[in-house]
């Protein structure tokens, strides 16, 4: 499979050409164009449970399933938000945590689950009590809220990070949830509550907007009905 990003930037579109037999999934409603040799197909990946799953992460219950059956052939995916791609290549050593809206495709080795947080992270994080986990091998499209930034973080490193603001890391780092000044108050006033603090090493992706002060910023400027 070979893949190039395209207009990177705020409305970035990923080209990928599949050879015959080869496969991609990616989430519902990505593809936006696509050879006459490739099938889409909507499939429930792992079963009921794992769908439901998926929906308590905030995503979508089912994939699309892209198949050169008949030929090869080149897809062109975009995710729903205005924002980033970023590629990543899995090598089996070790995944991904995903935020809700993060996932846009994978290669067929590619594994999407959802893995239950503490009560104290579910609550706290932002981020609910699901999140997803991304395994296995081969090219991931993560996809973010605005530009992403990768923070690598070398061994014993500390980077703390808005909630909203991020996009995914290394499921082998730890992190814990604090608040982001020494009190509650000056915490919630400053605008920022609580945050998550990650160690070294590790990768930890962010993105650039936090949806939540984006809607907060837009509310003014949309038009109420009369009478309310």
């Amino acid at each position: 499979m070979e893949y190039k990003i395209l207009h990177k930037g705020a409305y970035p579109l990923v080209e990928v050409n599949l050879g015959r037999g080869e496969r991609l999934k990616a989430e519902s409603g990505a593809m936006v164009a696509m050879s006459n040799t490739i099938d889409v197909d909507g499939k429930m990946e792992g079963g009921l449970m794992a769908g439901l799953g998926r929906l308590l992460a905030g995503e979508k219950f089912f994939f699309q399933t892209l198949n050169a059956s008949r030929g090869d052939g080149t897809v062109l995916l975009a995710p729903s938000s205005t924002g980033d791609i970023v590629d990543i290549t899995l090598d089996g050593s070790h995944g991904m945590c995903v935020q809700k809206d993060g996932f846009l495709a994978g290669q067929e080795g590619i594994e999407v689950s959802t893995n239950m947080q503490n009560l104290a992270k579910g609550i706290f994080s932002g981020e609910g009590f699901f999140i997803l986990k991304i395994s296995g091998k081969g090219h991931l499209f993560l996809n973010s809220f605005g530009a992403i930034h990768e923070l690598n973080l070398q061994p014993g490193e500390e980077m703390i990070v808005d909630n909203s603001h991020l996009v995914a890391w290394a499921d082998y780092m730890d992190y814990t949830i604090e608040k982001a000044s020494k009190g509650w108050i000056s915490s919630f006033t400053s605008g920022e509550g609580l945050v998550c603090k990650f160690r070294g090493p590790g990768k930890v992706y962010i993105q650039s907007r936090n949806p939540g002060s984006f809607g907060t910023w837009l509310k003014p400027y949309i038009p109420m009905p009369s009478g309310k």
